[in-house]
C-alpha cells in the first residue's frame, strides 16, 4: 500500500513545528525531513529530538532527504557519513542521495565507473547503520533516463541501493511508467506533485496521470507517497492536494478489493 505523507522541503521556510501541524491537518502519516531545511548533519541532538517529536505526534519519519551527490566531494565517504549519522539520529529508514552532478549523456565511461564505485561505498556505509540508500529520480543526474538509472544500479552492484521516483518531464508517459516497472523491488518512496510546462499546478489537474502511475506500483509493498511542490507555496493548496492524494489512494484500494 501507499502511505500518504509529505517532503518537508515543500515548506522549507516554515518551522518543523509548522510542518508537523500541516501534516496533522492533512491527515498525513509520514515526513521526509530535508537536510537543508529542517535537519542539519552537524546537529545530531536536534535530529534525535525531531525524530522523537515526529513519532510522538503520531507521524513517522519516511526518509531523510540529504543533498549528498556522487562525484561532488573530495572525501565522499567522510561527507556522506555526516548525513548518515543525522539520518540515524532522526530514525530515518531511508536516506536520499543524488546520482551525480550532470546529465547522464555527459558522463563518460570512466567517470560513470567511478561514480558507481562511490555509490557502492556509500551504500555500504548506510547499510552499516541499518539505513536504505535511495537515489533521487531526477534530471541532470544518472537517473535522468531509465537506461542510465538501471545501468547505475547494475554496475554499482549493491543490495542497499534503491531509487525514489517522480515523473520526469523530459520522458514520455510510456517511458515514465516503464521506469516504475523496471525498478520493481528497487522502488521505495514516491514524490507526488503535478508540474506542466515548468509550472506548478494543483494535484487535482494531474490526478489522471497519477492514477496511471499508481497502477504500475506494487501495492503489496508498503511505501510512502510524499507530497512535494505546491502551487504558489500556499498552505491551503497543500491541504487541497492532500485531499486529492487521499482520494486517489482510496480509489486504488477500492480497485484492489475488486480484483
Amino acid at each position: 500500500m501507499i502511505i500518504p505523507g509529505m517532503v518537508s522541503a515543500t515548506f522549507r521556510d516554515q518551522s518543523a513545528d509548522e510542518v508537523l501541524r500541516l501534516c496533522r491537518l492533512a491527515d498525513l502519516k509520514g515526513i521526509e525531513w530535508s537536510e537543508h531545511a529542517h535537519v542539519f548533519p552537524e546537529d545530531l541532538e536536534g535530529a534525535r529530538k525531531l525524530g522523537e517529536q515526529t513519532r510522538k505526534e503520531g507521524l513517522m519519519v519516511a526518509a531523510y532527504g540529504s543533498y549528498f551527490r556522487l562525484g561532488n566531494e573530495k572525501e565522499p565517504e567522510e561527507a556522506f557519513l555526516k548525513s548518515v549519522k543525522a539520518a540515524a539520529a532522526l530514525g530515518a529508514p531511508i536516506i536520499r542521495i543524488w546520482a551525480g552532478t550532470k546529465p547522464s549523456a555527459q558522463v563518460g565511461k570512466e567517470e560513470f565507473s567511478n561514480l558507481c564505485k562511490e555509490a557502492k561505498a556509500v551504500a555500504e556505509i548506510a547499510a552499516s547503520h541499518g539505513i536504505k540508500t535511495a537515489f533521487e529520480w531526477h534530471k541532470d543526474t544518472l537517473t535522468d533516463t531509465n537506461d542510465s538509472a538501471m545501468e547505475l544500479l547494475k554496475k554499482a552492484d549493491h543490495d542497499n541501493l534503491y531509487c525514489l521516483w517522480q515523473p520526469t518531464a523530459a520522458l514520455s508517459m510510456e517511458e515514465r511508467v516503464r521506469g516504475i516497472d523496471l525498478l520493481g523491488s528497487r522502488l521505495l518512496n514516491l514524490h507526488i506533485y503535478y508540474w506542466a510546462d515548468g509550472k506548478k499546478f494543483p494535484l487535482e489537474e494531474g490526478k489522471a496521470l497519477w492514477q496511471q502511475y499508481f497502477d504500475h506500483v506494487d501495492q503489496t509493498v508498503c511505501r510512502y507517497g510524499l507530497l512535494e511542490f505546491v502551487k504558489d507555496g500556499k498552505k491551503e493548496q497543500f491541504l487541497e492536494d492532500a485531499k486529492v492524494l487521499h482520494d486517489m489512494l482510496n480509489n486504488q484500494e477500492r480497485e484492489k478489493r475488486k480484483e
